[in-house]
């Protein structure tokens, strides 16, 4: 099956993708003037049948349900086998889409899947294979493996099948994604050609964006605006598709805008500024002999966050628990060295933006309100008595934070939050730092488990580090930065 891995949304075949967009008018510059005389509505989605649709076809609308049906004929012949095979089902298909939606490829080959595919099914056939042996003392084992090996070699057949039916889909304009390529150099001149040449990419240009003057692709496609535009032009004409492909304008911009909330649904690909040196992979994918890779976009919400959610709240709320008497004798010590208030509170910026107010316990006595919002750093203050210095190298300075993340205002893992004004300041002086509020503050974040604590350390590489977070996000990367946390507090390698 191979479809851009997003939506496959039919489209109308008497009328081009291009011929809606509005005709190119002169580049605007700020994003609030970015307008066109005539905007331009979305398309209406048709079904493969013809009919007016408001279903999105996509890939795992097909796929994913062929390959469960393949997957549990085996309970037909021998159905008391049957809750095995379904365990096996749910772990193959949880293994073959990725954990998410089955995400397909632009060039279709079975034979570029067949690896993959064969190799995730005997992975989810050997972990149910090893759990019914540990239950059942290694009796029917090989039976449990004789009914499930037919029933991969039908998940292939099936694969064939969905394949050729999406293949012709394609090739006779029932199924297109409507895609903007942002670039018009001979490079995005080639690419578009190939993809107005071969259907089979379920590719419609629909237009393409350049900053330039004279853009070698307008020969080809309707050049419809400038970078600056991006956003507007996605919305107003149902783009599925933003396909990167060299031209004048500024990456910086470029990264900004395909990361706004307007292109949040869109389908990311990038032609690689050196394509030649590019060799094919097992995960690469490719229009014509050109390579293009897929960009992940990070899942900020849906079931992965709201996971990641109910597990701050179980283990916050536990921690709480656990570490009441720790948090208590720590209250004591600081009550005893500094006097009362042992509480330290202070506005911090979390997701969004939105403001909130960050629990410590307090390592020293600020002289007034401006101080504690604006000075940067305090670690070789004479203030900080022994207690504070302790609490603020091993980390546990932070402990009543568990509390912000049980109300929700944090995380465990995330982007460190930072005062208003530092974050008004940084986001002045550094490019995309304000990114890193897409996603709530966190009590411990890869960039300080990566050794970036401390007055010290850039804050352009702790930006750097958060945003490269935010991009790779997963619960296995919180768990690695939790488990590196441990060992950072254990050895007291804090401020």
């Amino acid at each position: 099956m191979a479809t851009t891995g997003t939506t496959d949304r039919p489209q109308p075949a008497d009328a081009p993708a291009a011929s809606r967009l509005p005709a190119p008018t002169k580049p605007s510059t700020p994003r609030s003037a970015a307008r066109y005389d005539a905007p331009v509505a979305p398309r209406p989605a048709r079904s493969l049948l013809g009919f007016r649709s408001a279903v999105s076809w996509q890939a795992w609308m097909l796929v994913l349900p062929v390959d469960a049906v393949l997957l549990l004929a085996p309970v037909v012949w021998l159905p008391q086998y049957a809750k095995a095979v379904l365990a096996m089902t749910v772990i193959a298909l949880v293994l073959l889409s990725g954990g998410g939606r089955y995400r397909a490829r632009l060039h279709l080959s079975v034979l570029d899947e067949l690896p993959m595919v064969i190799g995730r099914l005997l992975v989810a056939a050997a972990l149910v294979a090893s759990v019914f042996a540990l239950r059942h003392d290694g009796q029917g084992v090989e039976t449990f493996l004789l009914i499930v090996l037919p029933g991969l070699g039908l998940v292939v057949l099936g694969r064939m099948a969905t394949t050729r039916f999406i293949l012709a889909a394609r090739k006779r304009g029932v199924v297109a994604h409507r895609t903007l390529v942002v670039g018009g150099g001979p490079l995005a001149a080639d690419v578009i050609e190939l993809l107005q040449r071969h259907p089979r990419y379920g590719l419609a240009v629909a237009g393409f964006l350049d900053d330039g003057r004279r853009p070698v692709a307008a020969d080809i496609a309707p050049h419809v605006g400038a970078l600056a535009d991006l956003e507007r032009i996605v919305v107003e004409n149902g783009i599925d598709v933003v396909l990167v492909a060299g031209g004048e304008f500024d990456e910086a911009e470029l990264l900004d805008r395909v990361r706004s909330p307007e292109c949040a649904g869109c389908d990311l690909l990038v032609v690689p500024r050196l394509p030649a040196f590019v060799t094919q992979t097992t995960t690469g994918d490719h229009i014509g002999s050109v390579p293009v890779m897929r960009i992940r976009t990070p899942p900020l919400d849906g079931v992965s966050w709201s996971l990641k959610r109910v597990f701050d709240v179980g283990v916050s709320a536990a921690a709480l628990l656990l570490l009441a008497p720790v948090m208590g004798l720590i209250a004591l010590a600081v009550r005893l060295e500094g006097g009362p208030g042992v509480i330290f509170r202070q506005q911090r910026v979390g997701r969004d933006g939105r403001q909130f107010e960050c629990l410590k316990f307090r390592s020293m006595r600020p002289a007034d309100e401006s101080e504690s919002a604006t000075q940067w750093s305090i670690a070789d203050d004479d203030r900080v008595g022994r207690v504070g210095r302790l609490l603020r190298r091993t980390s546990l300075d932070e402990l009543p934070q568990l509390w912000n993340i049980l109300r929700g205002d944090m995380t465990l893992v995330g982007p460190r939050p930072e005062r208003p004004h530092f974050v008004e300041k940084f986001s002045l002086e550094l490019p995309r730092y304000g990114h890193r509020h897409r996603v709530p503050s966190g009590l411990t974040g890869l960039a300080q488990v990566s050794g970036l604590r401390g007055a010290d350390t850039p804050i352009s590489d702790r930006a750097r580090f958060d945003n490269f977070y935010i991009e790779n996000w997963s619960l296995w990367l919180d768990a690695k930065v939790l488990l590196r946390t441990i060992s950072e507090v254990l050895f007291a390698r804090g401020r």
